[in-house]
């Protein structure tokens, strides 16, 4: 069985989805710390054809709190103003944003709850199989740290393969898990091109750019190219 686990990020790059759809179980890691001034709240999107910053509002977020202790505190309204006047001329405009209301009007605001369903949202409109896990309700050993709390939620779900953002390179070994049977896989995402409201490519935005630009097959394609380390 194929495992990743990551912490909750409102409408990551494209790179996350990849990982989730890569696995056969992605855990919603919401019972570790905020972390502060990462891309948790906030990615890229096209603004007058150019990459321009979007941050949504959280209520209690600090890095002594767990993300199950955040909480939305965004109306969207600012972000679906935006979406509407710099994409309403994208190809997949309308079935995006009917997406993007689902998920914004998703009545439980605790951030990583919010999250999760945000990513069961996509993954149904993409028909996309993985099954979402919430790390908190994992009878885990919550005294572990780092890779051993990675190992022990591994062993607990059953998986002979971990795969990983291809930035965990400096943070996991591959003997290590190898020690307890798992294969680690490291994600490297491959720029592919695919049609922008820009004059020319801009990768690494928000999953909206790529929703808003290509159809579900082309989508899962996309999903589909990176290498695996």
């Amino acid at each position: 069985m194929k495992l990743g686990i990551m912490q909750p990020y409102f409408m990551p790059y494209i790179g996350y989805f990849q990982l989730i759809k890569a696995v056969d179980k992605y855990v919603v890691y919401d019972d570790v710390n905020y972390i502060k001034g990462g891309w948790v709240s906030r990615n890229n999107i096209l603004v007058n054809g150019e990459k321009k910053m979007f941050t949504i509002i959280l209520k209690g977020a600090s890095c002594n709190k767990l993300f199950n202790e955040v909480y939305i505190g965004d109306d969207f309204k600012k972000l679906m103003k935006t979406l509407y006047f710099n994409y309403s001329r994208s190809l997949y405009f309308e079935p995006t944003m009917a997406l993007m209301e689902n998920i914004i009007s998703y009545p439980n605001k605790q951030f990583a709850l919010f999250i999760a369903n945000s990513i069961q949202e996509i993954l149904n409109y993409l028909a996309i199989d993985t099954d979402i896990i919430i790390s908190s309700t994992l009878s885990k050993n919550n005294e572990l740290k780092g890779k051993n709390k990675v190992l022990n939620i591994c062993q607990l779900l059953g998986a002979d393969s971990y795969y990983n953002a291809i930035g965990g390179e400096i943070l996991y070994d591959k003997k290590d898990f190898k020690n307890y049977g798992i294969t680690l896989n490291f994600i490297d995402t491959q720029v592919k091109e695919y049609p922008q409201l820009s004059s020319s490519f801009v990768p690494y935005l928000s999953i909206i750019d790529v929703l808003m630009n290509n159809s579900k097959e082309e989508v899962n394609l996309l999903l589909d190219s990176y290498n695996l380390k």
